[in-house]
């Protein structure tokens, strides 16, 4: 196996260095794109002072679809690894993954484990139904790829700044290629109090996310409108709770269901756009091929 491992990364030079070193031990064979972008904390530099670094990539876009989309251009591996810039890959996760793509396996993803107080939290595989689709959904935090795969689906939807693994999943399952699920394929990385929250700013985006790739993936139909909807009661009703219990404002209550009302507004009118745009199974009018200019400066140790 040919290995490329692509690392985005913005802001966070002291966690991507732990990264880097991980990546490092477990996997030294293992060529390693970092595709930083735009990062304002000495990032730069650090990397380039690494001799276990083969590409860095300079980005000017602020989305980890873009970063991901351009770290695969580059990246010259039949099996393509993307892992978070705050994630630490364990030993044996290389093996793991080379044992998956041996068996087969086209796309191979393992658990996240978060460092807590007394021990360490760990994620087990998500599936989902959807119309006759069975999704295994993936972080793109932790997954490799066979490059053909990523061809067909022409990289990872640049339009969304979050979920756009959640959209991969959907479009991979509409190919008909099966997700690997590896236990010892794991990446660590110490976990924050933000963790499982929803920040008041990102609501509007999580929902404009969720209905643009549901109404790309799968038109309009019963099952978008019901997870849709699904998705926003959940929230509304834990907003209201916290309204009641004192943590928040009916104000803010008020104003967290007009971001979430015109997310999904939003959301829908542009994946139906997607839909109309891109036909092909693929489904990514906003993949790798729609433009050539990601990249602003480009360090190859390989030239």
């Amino acid at each position: 196996m040919d290995l490329s491992v692509v690392v985005p990364t913005l802001n966070g030079r002291e966690r991507l260095a732990a990264s880097l070193d991980s990546v490092a031990s477990a996997a030294p064979d293992a060529e390693v794109v970092v595709v930083n972008g735009p990062s304002a904390d000495g990032t730069t530099g650090m990397v380039r002072d690494r001799d276990d670094v083969d590409v860095l990539v300079e980005i000017a876009a602020r989305n980890v679809n873009v970063a991901r989309n351009a770290g695969l251009e580059v990246a010259e591996g039949d099996v393509i690894a993307f892992l978070g810039y705050d994630h630490r890959i364990e030993s044996g996760w290389r093996e793991a993954i080379a044992d998956a793509v041996d068996d087969g396996a086209r796309v191979v993803t393992g658990p996240l484990r978060r460092d807590v107080r007394g021990g360490a939290t760990s994620d087990s595989p998500e599936r989902r139904t959807i119309g006759d689709r069975e999704v295994t959904y993936f972080n793109g935090r932790n997954v490799a790829f066979r490059r053909a795969v990523l061809d067909e689906l022409d990289g990872f939807d640049e339009y969304l700044q979050t979920g756009g693994a959640r959209d991969a999943a959907h479009r991979l399952a509409g190919l008909g290629v099966d997700v690997a699920w590896r236990t010892d394929a794991a990446a660590r990385r110490r976990a924050e109090a933000t963790d499982g929250g929803v920040k008041t700013r990102e609501l509007g985006w999580k929902y404009r996310a969720l209905a643009y790739r549901l109404a790309k993936n799968y038109g309009v139909r019963p099952t978008v409108a019901r997870r849709t909807l699904s998705h926003a009661t959940g929230d509304a009703v834990g907003a209201l709770r916290d309204v009641v219990d004192g943590k928040a404002t009916p104000t803010a209550w008020v104003g967290n269901g007009h971001d979430v009302v015109t997310g999904i507004s939003t959301g829908a009118a542009a994946g139906l756009r997607a839909r109309a745009r891109d036909r092909s199974p693929k489904r990514n009018p906003h993949g790798v091929s729609a433009r050539a200019d990601r990249a602003v400066a480009r360090y190859d140790r390989r030239e």
